[in-house]
């Protein structure tokens, strides 16, 4: 009897009972595992190695899912479908490993994007591996969160007071705005000038020309520095 896994309690009674009596559905009730708070849980050094731990909260649920695989012969990784849904997943399967609950049981990944028995049924048909690429994008984005937001956002609380957090999206989007301030603050007006024709080909379609060319030379955007040169160009074309 294969062992499902979903997310939440309310899916896995709705799957239950799409799917029968011959699956046991249970739920991993969201992440199972996490980054600790202390520092160090992302070494930058070593390849940003990882150190995860199973939360308080989550140890019952981990400990449910290998007892039910004690006497079931398959796991079905069916979380959502989405980076965080393969993510609990790849959680799921490294603390079962952990524990050695899955020695020689078979583990497929499933999704589907609609809680309805055609699609669930349709699911259980199509059973692929866990997308890593999926994984790595996750490992990513909370490496970022943990790098960036655990050591920024305390400095933020004391130096801001009333400043909420820092994080991989707000950091960066703040230094990109703070660089093209400091852009527009340095920048230096240089005028020049361009010399533009309205035109009407034979068959009376009209279009808008540019002078890119005089006396054998290419213009460049500055090749027209002033009034003076353009009105000269002008009269010479």
């Amino acid at each position: 009897m294969p062992v499902v896994v979903v997310e939440s309690p309310a899916k896995a009674k709705t799957i239950n009972s799409y799917l029968g009596s011959d699956y046991t559905v249970l739920a991993s009730y969201g992440h199972v595992r996490d980054l600790p708070p202390k520092d160090g849980s992302v070494d930058p050094e070593n390849g940003f190695d990882m150190t995860w731990e199973v939360a308080a909260a989550s140890k019952k649920h981990v400990k449910a899912i290998a007892d039910a695989l004690k006497d079931d012969n398959a796991l079905i990784l069916a979380t959502d479908p989405d980076r965080e849904g393969e993510a609990i997943s790849w959680h799921l399967l490294e603390a079962l490993e952990k524990r050695k609950a899955l020695k020689g049981i078979p583990v497929e990944r499933v999704v589907f994007n609609a809680i309805t028995k055609n699609a669930v049924t349709n699911a259980m048909e199509q059973p692929r591996e866990i997308d890593q690429e999926l994984v790595d994008a996750y490992l990513a984005r909370r490496a970022l969160d943990y790098l960036v937001g655990f050591n920024l956002s305390p400095v933020l609380w004391r130096k801001l007071p009333g400043s909420r957090s820092a994080g991989r999206v707000q950091s960066v989007a703040l230094r990109i705005i703070c660089q093209r301030e400091l852009e527009i603050e340095t920048f230096q007006p240089q005028e020049y000038w361009s010399i533009e024709a309205d035109l009407r080909a034979k068959d009376g379609t009209s279009f808008k020309a540019r002078l890119h060319a005089l006396d054998g030379e290419n213009l460049k955007k500055f090749s027209l520095p002033d009034e003076k040169t353009a009105t000269a160009a002008l009269e010479a074309v």
